[in-house]
């Protein structure tokens, strides 16, 4: 339970059986009708976020990523890392930034090994089965139009030397001992940030002839495994991944879709996987937009009420922005001004935690990979539902209530209770041998 009292606590005298009466408001459960299999929760470890972390004390440190990552603890199992520089870096860099290498015989991670890379390492400590997807913010600022990472476009005449930056990239962070499950073609393919930061614009028809004709060809050939992510923009793209995925040629190499929040609708995430039933659909990143934002550390019930739509509508997994940046939303070269999933405080190194924090926790810590999303039914003023049959048999299913105290019924085929949500709410039942 996580509401004006609590984070995350158990609260008891929350269900009680329910009478014939009790049923109108009720939420309804069908284990029996499961859709996608969830492969987790995560966060960003940008260069930020790694800058940061890098200079906290190691003991405090250490236990903060026991709580988030450790399987025992909320179980964050999913990681977005920057191939090269984001906007959230303390500088500009690529793995290749000293000129034209089409072999990419300087390729480099140097950059990495300072922080980033030990950072990941640490995690994985904690979580050693952490899925990693990998996505860059711009090629090298030679591959481009305009010979810089800020906005701009990517030559197609680099197309081979760029699928060998990626297929590099993945070699050199295996060797290093972070392994990358899965890259993205370039986040926000729809943009290039008006030349603001390291962003860069891909056109429909150059991400399709890079996939079909370099970068899948190119990790097929690898040993690697890694899956072929597109579109990693907003969900008013639909349109543009459809037309991708119906493209055989490109089909062929790409695993899933990855997902912006910041425009659209999730419900285009439900109209790609149903025509094209063999892909999946991937959250890749959203998070505080609003530094200033009054409700920043109590607004659980916004993200709720967004990760139960994200997760009803197909999404594997919710991969939240930056993991923690400071106050002023820094370090950041770009225009945006964000928060993190947590807050480090300059001066005294606390970590403050926001509501999207909270509201992730009780999807991480209740429903585990593996999982499956199971229908749950019933429309509510003021209530949001998502429901997961987990790998051991259990069940969870998690309440969001942005309006004042209401019971809910909740209703299985071999189970039943009324639950008690209190105002301004997260709720997770969970429900290990279900039993009228």
């Amino acid at each position: 339970m996580t509401d004006k009292d609590r984070r995350f606590e158990q609260a008891n005298n929350l269900l009680r059986g329910l009478e014939r009466q009790d049923r109108q408001d009720s939420v309804a459960v069908d284990p029996n009708q499961a859709s996608q299999e969830i492969l987790g929760f995560g966060c960003a470890l940008t260069d930020a976020a790694c800058h940061l972390l890098s200079k906290m004390p190691a003991g405090r440190r250490r236990d903060f990523f026991r709580e988030i990552f450790d399987p025992k603890g909320i179980g964050l199992g999913v990681c977005r890392i920057c191939m090269g520089s984001s906007d959230y870096a303390i500088s500009a860099y690529s793995y290749a930034d000293e000129g034209p290498d089409p072999e990419m015989l300087r390729f480099s991670i140097d950059h990495d090994r300072a922080y980033i890379l030990p950072i990941l390492r640490e995690v994985l400590e904690f979580c050693p089965d952490l899925f990693v997807v990998a996505s860059p913010w711009s090629p090298p600022g030679w591959m481009k139009v305009g010979n810089s990472m800020f906005g701009g476009s990517v030559q197609r005449k680099h197309f081979p030397a760029y699928a060998r930056y990626f297929k590099k990239f993945i070699e050199a962070y295996a060797k290093a001992g972070v392994p990358v499950h899965a890259v993205t073609i370039q986040n926000e393919v729809d943009t290039d940030q008006e030349g603001l930061m390291p962003a860069c614009l891909w056109s429909q028809a150059n991400e399709m002839r890079f996939v079909a004709e370099h970068l899948g060809p190119c990790l097929a050939d690898d040993k690697s495994g890694t899956k072929i992510w597109i579109l990693d923009h907003n969900y008013d793209l639909w349109g543009r991944a459809l037309s991708e995925l119906e493209d055989p040629r490109v089909n062929k190499f790409v695993d899933g879709v990855a997902w912006h929040g910041y425009v659209g609708e999730p419900s285009r995430m439900a109209v790609v996987q149903k025509m094209h039933s063999n892909k999946h659909m991937y959250w890749t990143e959203g998070g505080p937009e609003d530094l200033d934002d009054p409700n920043l550390e109590t607004n659980w019930g916004h993200w709720g009420v967004k990760f139960s739509e994200i997760l009803n509508n197909r999404a594997r997994c919710i991969i939240t922005w930056n993991l923690a940046l400071d106050e002023d939303g820094k370090p950041n070269i770009g225009p945006f001004s964000c928060a993190g999933l947590v807050t480090i405080e300059s001066e005294t190194q606390n970590i403050v935690p926001s509501g999207q924090y909270w509201a992730l926790t009780h999807f991480s810590r209740s429903v585990r990979r593996g999982g499956y999303r199971i229908h749950s039914e019933g429309t509510l003023r003021h209530v949001w539902h998502s429901a997961f049959v987990n790998p051991d048999g259990s069940y969870a299913v998690i309440l969001t209530n942005q309006g004042e105290s209401k019971p809910v019924a909740l209703v299985m085929p071999d189970w039943e209770a009324q639950v008690n949500l209190p105002a301004d709410s997260l709720t997770t039942i969970r429900i290990d041998k279900p039993r009228r």
